[in-house]
């Protein structure tokens, strides 16, 4: 197929491009920010620059490439400072999930391209009631914090959006994998405390895991929602020793809930406590997908083996 897949040169932007063009796929992927075209177009694709928001040029694009499928896997994340004002730091990204989203699935309309696959996130949306494990039928929550609730507005408008236009919708774990992790930092300097009985539970992906179930989805998903998670859920107080670990960091500190509201507000408290994990059968069942790392207990000490080897001050 010819595939344009928007937000090329991001975190699962790079290994998509690379996975795609490895299984003979044509790849045209568009970035933002001068100088991103190399790392597209040193993986065999085209290279457009281009800004989802205006939706003439997303069109232009679209309609110039002749795509079979576009896969939307734009964010604004780069570099971006994570605080107890979650819709702050994901202001930029929502808007391209809900604008964005909007000019692509009109540019397809119009370019008649049928075949759509957008990023979501399975992460701190289900409903934090029953069991600890979600399926992609479970309810989503219904009120979250109020320091992100644009920002889970925003993945509800994706998710609703593309999967009436008949598209389908990944919702992805926690990327971890990339040069850049936004958790490596915290963790180094014992910035991310276990808070409370530290129940909350996360859900992680390597990205080339990530990027293996959006190829399948491609080429033989069917339209609906599909959680892109390992085999492997865990409570914070499980997996965030393991990962200090890996980083070479001291342990993580332990803050009760009251402390951890004032520094890391609400949202912090919920992730720390709260929040449900979510359960990749039907992934792995229709997209006959199998997972490189099964398990963040594996797949953190291969992907940050060498980060310890790095010099970094922790408090």
């Amino acid at each position: 197929m010819r595939v344009f897949v928007a937000g090329a040169s991001g975190a699962i932007g790079i290994p998509l491009v690379e996975q795609l063009t490895d299984r003979g796929h044509e790849v045209i992927g568009t970035y933002v920010s001068a100088g991103h075209d190399e790392r597209i177009r040193a993986h065999g694709a085209q290279a457009i620059q281009l800004d989802l928001l205006d939706p003439a040029a997303v069109a232009a694009a679209v309609i110039a490439t002749e795509p079979d499928a576009i896969v939307h896997q734009a964010t604004a994340l780069t570099d971006a400072r994570f605080t107890r004002n979650f819709d702050r730091t994901f202001a930029q990204t929502n808007r391209l999930r809900t604008d964005g989203t909007d000019a692509l699935l009109a540019a397809a309309r119009e370019a008649r391209v049928h075949w759509f696959v957008a990023q979501s996130f399975a992460s701190l949306r289900y409903a934090r009631v029953g069991g600890p494990i979600k399926s992609e039928d479970d309810p989503l929550d219904a009120n979250p914090p109020a320091a992100a609730r644009a920002s889970s507005a925003a993945m509800r408008y994706l998710d609703d959006t593309v999967v009436r236009a008949g598209g389908i919708v990944l919702r992805y774990g926690v990327f971890y994998g990339a040069d850049n992790d936004g958790l490596v930092e915290p963790v180094r300097r014992r910035q991310f405390p276990i808070v409370g009985d530290g129940a909350g539970m996360s859900s992680f992906i390597h990205l080339d895991d990530a990027a293996a179930a959006t190829v399948l989805a491609l080429e033989r998903g069917e339209p609906g929602i599909y959680n892109i998670v390992d085999d492997d859920p865990a409570p914070v107080r499980e997996w965030l020793p393991v990962l200090a670990e890996a980083l070479g960091a001291k342990p993580p500190r332990h803050a009760p809930r009251w402390l951890a509201r004032l520094f890391a507000g609400e949202i912090g408290v919920m992730m720390g406590t709260e929040v449900r994990g979510a359960s990749n059968a039907k992934a792995k069942r229709e997209l006959d997908w199998e997972l490189r790392y099964p398990s963040w207990r594996q797949g953190f000490a291969a992907a940050y083996s060498g980060a310890r080897l790095e010099p970094h001050a922790v408090a």
